[in-house]
C-alpha cells in the first residue's frame, strides 16, 4: 500500500513540474528576446541578401540580387543574303526548224556534239531552186538586153520613150525574180546561229519536212542563267554585279558562284516578288539546263558587324531594347541599364547591333522576366546554368535552328561554352562569341568550283548571237556530212 502511494507523489511532482516549465517558455517577457535573435540573425550575410534599403537591394531596393545570364558584344564578320529557289536555263538556246518544206538530203552535225556559229547542220535537196535560179538569171539577162537596146532605139527615134520605160520595168521584175529564187534556195540550208551543243534530232536523211516542224534544238552551255524570285522589300538590296552561291541537289557538295546580270523591272503582282538573273561559269560543262538550283543571294559583306544572340532583344514596339550591365555605386556590384538599339541584318540565333552598344559590352540574355525596373542589382551566372530542365537559352541555342540561313562567320550557339567551369562569367560571355560556328561548319563543307582560265563566258552574256571563246578541251572538229 504504502508502494502505491509513493507513485501517486512522484506521479504528482512530475505533471507540476512539466506545467511550470511550460509556463516559463511561455512568458511574454521571453517573445522580444526570440524576435531580437531573429532579427539579428537575419542580418548577417548568411541572410542571403542585403538589408532592406541597401544599394544592391534588387527589386524594389529590398531581396537579393537577381541571377540573370550574361552574353558579351561581338565584332565578327556579317554577311546579309537571302535564299530562294530556281532554274537553270542555257545562255541561248534555240530549236532549227525549217522555213519552207522540203526532202532532207544531208545531216553535218551528230547528237551532242559541238557546232560553230556559221555551220550548216542540215542541207534540203535543192535541185529545183537552183534551177528557177538559174531560169531567174538568164531572165534577167534578156531583160537587160532589151532595155540597152531599146535606149539605143529611142536615141536615134526609131521607138517612143514608152517602150524604154517598158523595157526598164521588165528588167525589174526580173531582177525580182532572181532575188526571189536565191532567197528560197538559200532557205534549203539551215546553219548554226551561235556556238552550242546540239541536242538529240528527231529526223534522218531523206525525211520530208514541212515548214515549222523540228530538227534539233542547239544550246549554248558556256554560261548558263539561273532564275530566282526574291520579296519585293528586298529589291533595294540587290544590284547587277552582285555575288550569289548556288548549290544544287543532284550535285551535292559544290558550290557555284553566280553574278547577278539582270533585274526584272516590273514586280510580280500575283507573287509580290521581284525576277533575278544571274549567269554561271559552266566551261566545265557540269551543269545543264532545267536543273532545280538553291540561290544564296549576298547582298553585303562586313567584317566589323557587332552581333548579339536574338533572346538578348527585349521588343517593346518600334522600340527594341537591351538591358546592358554595368557598374553599380557600391564597389563590386553591377546593375542594369535599359539601353535602346537599333537592330540590322538577322541570322539563325543572332542579329545585328547596329547603334546602342559597343564590342564587349554586356548584355542580359536570360533572366529578363525578373527585372522589374531600371538599375535592378544582378548576379552574374555561367551561361546556361539557370533553367536545370534544359529550356534555357543555352540549350535553345545547342538545339540549333530549325532551318538553314545566312551565316555569321565565327558566331556560335552559347551553349558550346556554358561547359567551362574554371573561367568567369564575364569570360565565359566573351568566349560564347568567340567560338566556332556549327552552322558555319557546316555550310563551308560544300567546296566552291575553281572558274578555268581565259575570259569568262559570263562577261559576253549580254551580246546574245555574239561567238563565245570555248576552252581548248571542250574544242570538236566538224563531223564531214552524214
Amino acid at each position: 500500500m504504502a508502494s502505491k502511494n509513493s507513485y501517486i507523489v512522484f506521479a504528482v511532482i512530475g505533471i507540476a513540474a512539466a506545467s511550470g516549465a511550460a509556463w516559463w517558455l511561455q512568458k511574454p517577457g521571453q517573445a522580444p528576446r526570440t524576435e531580437a535573435s531573429s532579427g539579428a540573425a537575419g542580418s548577417g550575410p548568411s541572410a542571403g541578401g542585403p538589408a532592406r534599403g541597401g544599394p544592391s537591394g534588387g527589386t524594389g531596393g529590398a531581396g537579393r540580387p537577381v541571377a540573370v545570364e550574361v552574353v558579351a558584344v561581338k565584332q565578327m564578320a556579317l554577311r546579309d543574303d537571302a535564299e530562294a529557289v530556281g532554274s537553270l536555263r542555257s545562255r541561248q538556246s534555240v530549236v532549227l526548224r525549217p522555213e519552207v518544206s522540203g526532202r532532207i538530203t544531208q545531216l553535218n552535225f551528230r547528237d551532242g556534239e559541238r557546232v560553230r556559229r556559221g555551220q550548216v547542220l542540215v542541207q534540203f535537196d535543192d535541185q529545183l531552186p537552183r534551177a528557177q535560179v538559174q531560169q531567174s538569171q538568164a531572165e534577167l539577162s534578156i531583160a537587160k538586153a532589151n532595155h540597152k537596146r531599146n535606149q539605143e532605139l529611142v536615141a536615134q527615134g526609131f521607138i517612143s520613150q514608152r517602150s524604154v520605160d517598158e523595157s526598164a520595168a521588165n528588167m525589174q521584175v526580173a531582177q525580182a525574180k532572181l532575188a526571189l529564187a536565191q532567197a528560197t534556195a538559200s532557205r534549203l540550208k539551215i546553219v548554226a546561229p551561235f556556238d552550242g551543243i546540239a541536242g538529240i534530232r528527231g529526223v534522218n536523211v531523206g525525211d520530208y519536212l514541212k515548214d515549222g516542224a523540228d530538227i534539233v534544238n542547239v544550246e549554248d552551255l558556256d554560261a548558263v542563267y539561273i532564275d530566282f524570285r526574291l520579296p519585293e522589300r528586298l529589291q533595294s538590296k540587290i544590284r547587277t554585279g552582285q555575288t550569289a552561291q548556288v548549290t544544287f541537289d543532284a550535285l551535292p557538295g559544290v558550290r557555284y558562284p553566280a553574278v547577278v546580270q539582270a533585274i526584272n523591272p516590273q514586280i510580280d503582282a500575283d507573287g509580290r516578288a521581284v525576277v533575278v538573273r544571274g549567269c554561271i561559269d559552266n566551261r566545265r560543262m557540269q551543269l545543264r539546263p532545267g536543273m532545280f538550283a538553291r540561290v544564296t543571294a549576298v547582298f553585303s559583306e562586313r567584317s566589323d558587324a557587332r552581333v548579339i544572340p536574338e533572346e538578348a532583344v527585349v521588343p517593346d514596339g518600334a522600340s527594341p531594347y537591351v538591358l546592358k550591365i554595368v557598374d553599380g555605386k557600391e564597389p563590386g556590384t553591377r546593375v542594369t541599364q535599359r539601353t535602346p538599339v537599333t537592330l540590322g541584318a538577322r541570322m539563325p540565333g543572332f542579329v545585328e547591333v547596329v547603334s546602342g552598344l559597343s564590342t564587349g559590352d554586356l548584355v542580359v540574355a536570360a533572366g529578363q522576366q525578373r527585372i522589374q525596373r531600371d538599375g535592378t542589382a544582378v548576379r552574374v551566372v555561367e551561361l546556361g546554368a539557370t533553367g536545370s530542365n534544359g529550356s534555357g537559352p543555352a540549350a535553345r541555342a545547342a538545339s540549333g535552328p530549325a532551318t538553314q540561313g545566312p551565316v555569321v562567320d565565327g558566331a556560335a550557339p552559347r551553349a558550346a561554352v556554358a561547359a567551362a567551369p574554371a573561367a568567369s562569367p564575364a569570360e565565359t560571355a566573351v568566349a560564347g562569341a568567340q567560338a566556332p560556328s556549327a552552322n558555319l561548319q557546316a555550310k563551308v563543307v560544300a567546296s566552291v568550283v575553281t572558274p578555268l582560265p581565259g575570259p569568262n563566258p559570263c562577261q559576253l552574256a549580254g551580246t546574245p548571237g555574239r561567238s563565245s571563246p570555248m576552252h581548248p578541251a571542250s574544242r570538236v572538229p566538224a563531223r564531214p556530212p552524214a
